[in-house]
């Protein structure tokens, strides 16, 4: 289909056709063969053979040469034009194979492209996920980091806190070691103490034992002392009664007479001087036995008296004496 009615191309521009003679040379009746009549003279003679009408004169056959002539020239333009326009065909259709394949190849390139963008978009796109699940791997690891940073700072802080604490507890060791080097003169200093202590102590049970016996032995003198009280009470009042009864029989033996200036008081206290000067060698009245008895008597209850205030105080120093050193103690 594609070789039938094709030839040589046709010369663009209405130019004659190579492989035909030209038409103003070609024969007009070729030799042998008749040509045959335009369809339109045999359809006008047809109609004018079966028509109903008379019969019309033929023309001239000049008129009908020339007819035909013009008829031929006619077929032979329209052959060129055929010719020329099966050319063109043929070229077009040429054009059209050229063009289908071109977009055979194109259509093929395109395939291959499109499936080169469709393998490319894929592994951009699996890049893209890749890349998307390494960010959020790297945010995680961001999020890490920055934990670790933090615990870094803590650490840090820590570390500096731990260091001081160090440092402290070194300057601490330092000084239990000068106090551990000083630790025999201290347990000397300790025993010394002790010893100190052990001798205090012994002086405080000897202190509380001779409290106790100065306790015990005052408690025996006051009971003592009690008893020298009532006995000099009871003596003042025989002294008493001795007085009275010896300036009694004074004024009776010797109405006259004053009294001694040293027993103008009634009563039995001590305002004067009991011991006049010729203490000791009192001379014995003849006449008044009684008086030298009262006298003798006087004295002896004023040397009692003298002795009993003695043995208080000494007893009352006694006393304080132990207090004040169970106090210090």
């Amino acid at each position: 289909m594609a070789g039938r009615n094709r030839g040589p191309p046709l010369p663009m521009k209405g130019g004659p056709h190579g492989g035909l003679p030209p038409p103003g040379h070609e024969p007009p009746f070729p030799r042998g063969r008749v040509p045959m009549p335009h369809p339109a003279l045999l359809e006008e003679m047809r109609e004018s053979q079966f028509g109903m009408g008379s019969r019309p004169i033929p023309p001239h056959p000049a008129v009908l040469e020339e007819h035909l002539a013009t008829q031929h020239d006619e077929i032979q333009g329209l052959l060129v034009d055929n010719q020329r326009l099966a050319a063109t065909h043929v070229a077009l259709r040429q054009e059209v194979e050229a063009a289908q394949y071109e977009l055979q190849r194109t259509d093929h390139y395109a395939r291959s492209l499109r499936m080169e963008t469709d393998v490319q978009m894929r592994e951009l796109y699996e890049k893209s996920a890749k890349m998307e699940m390494d960010l959020q791997v790297v945010d995680g690891m961001r999020s890490e980091l920055m934990r670790v940073r933090s615990d870094i700072k803590e650490f840090t802080a820590a570390r500096q806190e731990l260091t001081v604490e160090v440092q402290r507890m070194t300057q601490d060791l330092t000084r239990m070691t000068a106090d551990l080097q000083q630790t025999p003169a201290i347990k000397a200093e300790i025993e010394g103490l002790k010893q100190e202590l052990q001798r205090a102590r012994a002086a405080i049970e000897n202190e509380k034992k001779g409290y106790a016996e100065n306790y015990e032995h005052g408690q025996v003198m006051e009971k003592k002392l009690l008893a020298m009280a009532r006995e000099l009470e009871k003596l003042r009042a025989e002294v008493g009664n001795a007085e009275k009864r010896a300036r009694a029989a004074a004024a009776v033996g010797n109405p006259g007479a004053g009294y001694n200036a040293n027993y103008g008081n009634p009563e039995p206290g001590y305002p004067g001087n009991y011991y006049p000067a010729s203490y000791g060698m009192n001379p014995i009245n003849p006449a008044h036995p009684v008086q030298g008895g009262a006298e003798g008597c006087h004295m002896v209850l004023c040397l009692l008296l003298s002795g009993y205030s003695q043995c208080l105080n000494e007893f009352i120093f006694d006393a304080c004496a132990c207090d004040f050193g169970q106090t210090s103690g």
